[in-house]
């Protein structure tokens, strides 16, 4: 009866820090992927990080060059492709692969991002979705050639914003 207690105790005592480890050890790589420092030992490592959190905070990190990025723009995590979408680091390379991105989610981010290059937006006015298209005429850097092919939008909601956007931009001048 003393050695089951025993083996018992051990076990739960070996699985309870063992979870612990992992979980110290998730932190660790997290703030590993966060930091300025990171190296490319590591970025090479958290390309295939288990942790779509791990992942995540690569993605945002500034420190990456466009060629990381546009490698996890491909993530299968919507979370991280969506991180990706919002890094000041993104070339326009990038952009134009999220921009056909199978998630909406994904060209909703890039088409209201006011960082994003007025090319994308272009290609973002002839999406299938009539939301992405009206994130598109909403965005201030949507060029006034984008808005007026989306002044003849088969949706009219995407009309009214895109021709409030070019009287926007009629009375900037």
């Amino acid at each position: 009866m003393l050695n089951r207690l025993v083996s018992a105790l051990t076990f739960v005592l070996l699985f309870g820090s063992s979870t612990a480890w992992t979980e110290d050890d998730s932190e660790k790589r997290f703030r590993q992927a966060r930091s300025p420092q990171i190296t490319a030992v590591q970025i090479k490592q958290f390309f295939l990080d288990p942790s779509i959190d791990v992942r995540e905070a690569l993605a945002r990190n500034r420190k990456l060059k466009p060629a990381d990025l546009f490698r996890l723009a491909s993530d299968p995590s919507e979370t991280v492709r969506i991180a990706v979408a919002t890094n000041l680091s993104a070339d326009k390379k990038t952009f134009f692969l999220l921009a056909k991105d199978s998630s909406l989610a994904v060209r909703s981010v890039v088409a209201r991002f006011e960082y994003v290059p007025a090319e994308v937006l272009a290609v973002l006015a002839k999406d299938a979705s009539a939301d992405i298209r009206l994130e598109v005429a909403r965005n201030l850097n949507t060029l006034k050639a984008t808005l007026e092919i989306l002044l003849n939008d088969s949706d009219l909601d995407v009309q009214a914003v895109a021709a409030q956007a070019l009287q926007r931009l009629k009375s900037e001048q």
